[in-house]
């Protein structure tokens, strides 16, 4: 398929401001070959957002496994565990998306907060029809043609066609046409319905022994092939997953952390306390009070003016 319906120049990408900043943006158009996947599923503290253009890919999403089509918009909030998967052969192109932005603007709160709805969906992946898939992506096609002549107002100009560009895929979100299709082996799928399962049960407690006995396959087995398809143990993926729902907690609400481990399924707070130091490299009561401590400096400079990057949309031709 031709990158004609969206801009694409490989090598290129798009920066306002510096990951980190509790507004930026960086648009990298780009190839990845399969020599590059990851090994592991892995999260952010932003947002994601990943577009084929030529062949196909899996992405893992929360432990379930989709099937990506050219020119399928996948959107990844933050600490949304994901990995992807690239074919053998040819690299695929892809723009991808990496951004935060301020929800809390006086008087959008409630905007916003539908806005970003998108990203919540079950299934956060949106195919569309040719038609609306143009009205989508024409305000990604103005960003680049923007970030081609810089001026003192691009970084607000293209602030402004990315949220464009999100209300677009939200206005046609009722019109999303993907369905996830079951793909690979019987066992890899066990498996990926495993880990789902996990997700979405985490705060519970869980053994080797009842998960095998409820997805109907022996314990020696089960920890065999799911350390095999997913690159963890049985053991490092759960707690893995509550770490991660840990951390989120830990920034995002003032609950006790003794609360926070219970909540997440821990047996108790010294399991807690050391899983968390390993995973972390830091205690939890370190990590909030570090993370917190950089999103309010972060935040301050922005307001001030004084971020680095504040004007810094352009190309970038070093990215690998």
């Amino acid at each position: 398929m031709t990158p004609s319906v969206l801009a694409y120049e490989q090598g290129y990408a798009i920066h306002v401001n510096q990951p980190g900043d509790s507004l930026f943006y960086h648009l990298d158009y780009d190839e990845r070959s399969h020599e590059l996947n990851m090994e592991f599923q892995h999260f952010h503290d932003f947002y994601e957002i990943c577009i084929l253009l030529d062949r196909t890919a899996a992405h893992i999403i929360e432990g379930s496994l989709y099937e990506i089509q050219p020119l399928d918009i996948v959107l990844l909030r933050s600490s949304l565990l994901h990995k992807t998967q690239y074919p053998k052969g040819a690299p695929p192109k892809r723009l991808m998306i990496t951004f935060a932005m301020p929800r809390n603007t006086p008087g959008l709160e409630s905007g916003y907060t539908e806005l970003f709805s998108v990203f919540d969906k079950p299934i956060p992946i949106f195919r569309f029809t040719e038609e609306r898939r143009q009205a989508v992506l024409n305000p990604l096609n103005e960003i680049y043609a923007i970030s081609q002549d810089p001026s003192a107002l691009h970084s607000v100009a293209i602030h402004s066609k990315f949220v464009e560009f999100l209300c677009a895929i939200h206005r046609y979100s009722a019109e999303n046409s993907y369905v996830r299709e079951e793909t690979g082996s019987s066992m890899s799928q066990r498996m990926y319905a495993i880990a789902s399962y996990i997700h979405s049960h985490y705060q519970n407690e869980l053994s080797l022994e009842e998960i095998s006995k409820r997805f109907f396959v022996s314990a020696h087995h089960l920890s065999r092939q799911f350390n095999k398809v997913t690159g963890f143990t049985f053991t490092e993926y759960i707690q893995m997953t509550r770490i991660r729902n840990a951390q989120q907690m830990l920034l995002n609400s003032n609950k006790k952390i003794t609360d926070i481990a219970a909540q997440c399924g821990f047996a108790s707070f010294s399991q807690f306390n050391r899983i968390f130091n390993k995973q972390s490299g830091m205690s939890p009561s370190a990590y909030r009070r570090r993370r917190r401590s950089l999103q309010h400096e972060r935040e301050a400079m922005l307001v001030s003016g004084r971020s680095d990057g504040m004007d810094g949309a352009g190309e970038n031709r070093e990215l690998t």
